[in-house]
């Protein structure tokens, strides 16, 4: 089984806040010493960093569950709980976050870059937070919250300066064996990379990111011959090598070669048209040991990964071209994240079987932070709610007596007084 994952789904569970404390201080010659108990503590977010040092998705391939600590429970004498502990989870730079719709959520693309995933639940306030003038002895307290939970779709766009993209059995894999350090499988018969491969080439002070991509196939834009995982590596490299084999077994000219593999960029992403790119021919080695009449007619730059001819020259003006094209990129200023902040207030919902949903955090919370068997802490989120304007909206939607009103994960039947 490879050890490139390059998609794969998330869940993340954020840590549940500990629930406050009903306390009464109970001390010598102080009978009556009002409420004491603690708040409880803040549970633990679920955050994804990007680190280089990752090489791949294969952490969450088997287990793709990521964890905050629940907050703890308050306690007597004000004693507030502790919070819990946040959770960081390590991405690839590159890392593109969706939630299952395939909306774009968050990206990762530099190192450092981060990303709240769950926001850990809120801690429930104990009894001593709710002492007024009016309620001298409060019997109750909030429950915790519970941290945000879901899943997301999560794939890796390889973040690399030279993207190789050829035909199946190209010569793609011995090229970066050549140039780099990289190990990739090589054979004589096509789809022998199924993954991306990665190579540093190093010359003098300069260096350079170079990533072997799996071949393409004429409609590989449309999803074929799993393109569109193959191509989504290619987005982010700043320079495109474009391989065409000169002694291609199919009969391919290399001409027809670029006219496919441009055709297929384009389709895909038409912006890929307009990256710095070069077109090389491939296997000029084994030329010498084909008929005259069935030479293809290329004019452009030849090289031999295995005789190195012409190898230090491409690979002194990929050099070049990448130090141009990241001087011309502008200033990246941190993660690139679509923000959707949480909408204030609360909303009303009129179901098709006559019920009414109300949709706020601050409303769920009203209802589910509160122990609604104790009087005293029902009549508080009946006051909470009215603040919150649920009321007077449930009138102006036209609730009658005796209509369900759904708050969270609770129903009521709706009375106007």
């Amino acid at each position: 089984m490879s050890d490139f994952v390059d998609q794969c789904q998330l869940h993340v569970k954020a840590g549940d806040g500990g629930a406050g404390c009903v306390s009464f201080r109970r001390e010598a010659h102080t009978p009556m010493g009002g409420p004491d108990g603690g708040t409880g503590g803040d549970g633990g977010d679920v955050w994804l960093v990007a680190d280089r040092n990752v090489a791949s998705l294969l952490g969450f391939r088997d287990y793709p569950f990521r964890r905050g600590d629940n907050g703890g429970h308050g306690s007597g004498k004000k004693k507030n709980g502790r919070s819990g502990q946040d959770h960081i989870a390590k991405v690839p730079e590159g890392t593109v976050i969706r939630d299952l719709e395939g909306n774009l959520i968050a990206d990762l693309v530099n190192q450092s870059d981060r990303w709240l995933a769950a926001h850990g639940g809120r801690g429930g306030r104990g009894n001593s937070k709710f002492l007024s003038n009016r309620r001298r002895a409060p019997s109750f307290a909030e429950q915790g919250e519970v941290g945000e939970e879901t899943w997301f779709n999560v794939e890796l766009k390889l973040m690399a300066d030279v993207a190789l993209v050829g035909f199946p059995n190209a010569g793609k894999s011995t090229f970066i064996s050549r140039v780099s350090a990289a190990k990739p499988k090589i054979a004589d018969y096509p789809f022998t990379t199924l993954v991306p491969n990665l190579g540093v080439v190093r010359r003098g002070e300069q260096e350079m990111v170079v990533a072997d991509i799996p071949g393409l196939i004429e409609g590989a834009s449309e999803g074929r011959g799993l393109g569109h995982q193959f191509l989504r590596h290619v987005e982010r490299a700043r320079v495109l090598l474009l391989l065409v084999d000169l002694a291609a077994v199919d009969g391919r000219s290399p001409p027809e070669q670029q006219e496919v593999l441009l055709r297929e960029l384009g389709n895909y992403r038409p912006d890929l048209l307009e990256r710095p790119r070069m077109v090389v021919g491939t296997k000029n080695d084994v030329l010498g040991l084909v008929a005259d009449e069935e030479q293809p007619a290329w004019a452009g730059t030849a090289i031999s990964s295995i005789t190195g001819q012409g190898i230090d020259q491409l690979v002194g003006r990929l050099l070049t071209m990448v130090a141009d094209a990241r001087a011309s990129e502008p200033v990246s200023d941190g993660a690139y994240v679509v923000h959707r902040p949480a909408p204030e207030g609360i909303d009303l919902i009129h179901r098709h079987d006559g019920s009414f949903e109300v949709i706020g955090r601050e409303a769920v919370r009203a209802i589910a932070l509160s122990d609604l068997n104790d009087v005293d802490a029902q009549a508080f989120a009946q006051h909470r709610l009215q603040e919150l304007g649920v009321y007077r909206s449930l009138a102006k939607a036209g609730a009658k007596v005796g209509d369900i009103v759904v708050i969270g994960a609770h129903e009521f039947e709706y009375e106007p007084d």
